[in-house]
């Protein structure tokens, strides 16, 4: 099945996915882990990519820009055009004038992102010098970037390393790398899963204030129906590899048309619900839906 979701916003298609596939093949066997996808995100606009693990989100936002594995390992297929130009087919050189520049990730492990041989200064200058090399001061624009993230005493900071630091502080290390090079699109894959949720609603309000700051696009990536209200402008929902609904997030929330989607938004804790346990994800009646819809 293929799905094609259309923006909401009034800016201009920033990013457009056409009958995206992507298979991995290993010892013989081959697995589809995104079939057919097509999705646009308009320029100025948040959408959040949502569905358990395994199913094709995270993919998705590494082969936008090459990171996944290439031939024979893994297969991607389809087009990926970033204002008009098909990604797919940059060669690794023509590639990297993207990655980062225009198109930069925030992961949800900052700890193993980060390398702990350097210091976070000297991580983040060196994404500035590959990206920005007009900047004369580098060492002046990473305490700006530092300071846009809202780390105290940024001239400090700037010379400690990642295991100085908390993991939220971590994250915003991250976040300032990412957006130090003035990227188009944000991808935040997972951005709060390895943080408690006190400093989870603290790098949303940040991600979400940095968009309004900067008029950023941003993918969010998540498995979290709870953090997606209120941030982004439309959701994606994903289930092994294909798209069966998106619409604007209050619309997704209120009325959700697929068993799926239902399964997932009851599973969101809320408080003064007395139930033992959450809610069973029907794998059978899911598939039996998307069986109906193939035959439509």
């Amino acid at each position: 099945m293929s799905t094609h979701v259309t923006p909401s916003s009034p800016g201009q298609t920033l990013l457009e996915l056409r009958d995206l596939h992507i298979r991995f093949h290993s010892r013989g066997e081959e697995v589809h882990a995104v079939k057919g996808t097509r999705m646009t995100i308009a320029e100025g606009e948040t959408v959040a990519v949502v569905g358990e693990s395994g199913s094709g989100k995270s993919v998705t936002g590494m082969a936008l820009t090459q990171l996944l594995p290439g031939k024979p390992a893994c297969e991607v297929t389809g087009e990926i055009l970033y204002r008009g130009k098909d990604l797919a087919t940059c060669s690794g050189r023509e590639i990297r004038q993207y990655r980062g520049k225009e198109i930069a990730y925030i992961f949800q492990e900052p700890g193993s992102s980060l390398n702990p041989v350097f210091t976070v200064g000297h991580q983040i200058a060196e994404a500035i010098k590959l990206h920005r090399p007009e900047i004369k001061d580098v060492t002046a624009e990473v305490i700006r970037a530092l300071d846009l993230v809202h780390i105290r005493d940024p001239e400090k900071r700037f010379r400690d390393y990642p295991h100085q630091l908390s993991g939220g502080m971590q994250q915003r290390v991250m976040i300032a790398m990412a957006l130090a090079c003035h990227p188009k699109l944000l991808i935040a894959d997972e951005p709060t899963t390895a943080l408690d949720v006190t400093i989870q609603a603290q790098i949303m309000n940040l991600l979400r204030e940095l968009r309004e700051k900067i008029g950023m696009s941003i993918m969010l990536i998540t498995h979290n129906f709870g953090i997606v209200k209120g941030f982004a402008d439309r959701v994606v929902v994903m289930f092994r590899g294909e798209i069966v609904e998106e619409g604007p997030v209050e619309e997704v929330l209120a009325n959700p048309q697929h068993p799926y989607t239902r399964a997932l938004i009851g599973c969101i804790p809320r408080l003064g619900n007395r139930r033992e346990r959450l809610t069973t994800i029907d794998y059978e009646e899911i598939e039996s839906a998307l069986k109906k819809e193939e035959r439509v």
